[in-house]
């Protein structure tokens, strides 16, 4: 069990590059875009951050028990960040100010999983 949630820890931080990469990759451009790395890098973050919580929870008995309200914080600021990207996936251009959300809500829940103990 310890192996599969290293394994989705490591798939969740290759979401994370994804997002955070898409967005840093447009840090020069003039027209900002919701790119396909951003998309797939956010749905790939819900998916194995679930997944996450369904093994943390499986291997609760073991030790330290799942903090739900980490875990809610953080979803709900990847659901804001997904339903900016989602709204905004088929769009010519978005304003730097949607993009910029991405960006920040990204960099937001990092730092919340960095320093939320």
């Amino acid at each position: 069990m310890e192996f599969l949630e290293h394994a989705l820890v490591v798939v969740h931080f290759v979401g994370l590059a994804s997002l955070l990469g898409g967005f840093l990759v447009q840090i020069p451009a003039a027209e900002k875009v919701v790119n396909r790395a951003m998309v797939d890098g956010a749905l790939t973050q819900l998916v194995t951050g679930l997944a996450l919580v369904g093994v943390l929870e499986a291997m609760a008995d073991d030790g330290a028990p799942v903090d739900h309200a980490k875990v809610g914080v953080k979803l709900l600021v990847l659901v804001v960040v997904l339903g900016l990207v989602w709204v905004n996936r088929k769009k010519a251009s978005v304003s730097t100010g949607v993009w910029a959300a991405i960006g920040g809500l990204t960099l937001l829940n990092v730092v919340v999983a960095v320093f939320w103990t």
